[in-house]
């Protein structure tokens, strides 16, 4: 059942992040991947910067970090033209 989270956490965050950064057309399967590396690195970010600590799916922190993250992401993305 956590790997349907987790998927279901990866897909609204990569949504929402390509929503704020203005991206059209991706796919299912790229939002995903968005989401769950944009979590990844906002938890590697909160965690080394503002050394917060564990950051749980479902807390505010760790939904914020996630989107950032993700941001971030999208943002590397674009400055590598991938």
């Amino acid at each position: 059942m956590e790997f349907v989270i987790w998927i279901l956490f990866g897909l609204i965050v990569g949504w929402i992040a390509n929503s704020i950064m203005g991206v059209r057309r991706r796919g299912f399967f790229k939002n995903l991947l968005i989401g769950l590396i944009g979590a990844l690195v906002g938890g590697l970010l909160g965690d080394l910067i503002f050394d917060i600590g564990y950051i749980g799916v479902f807390t505010i922190s760790g939904f914020i970090f996630s989107i950032l993250g993700a941001i971030l992401f999208i943002w590397v993305l674009r400055l590598l033209r991938v």
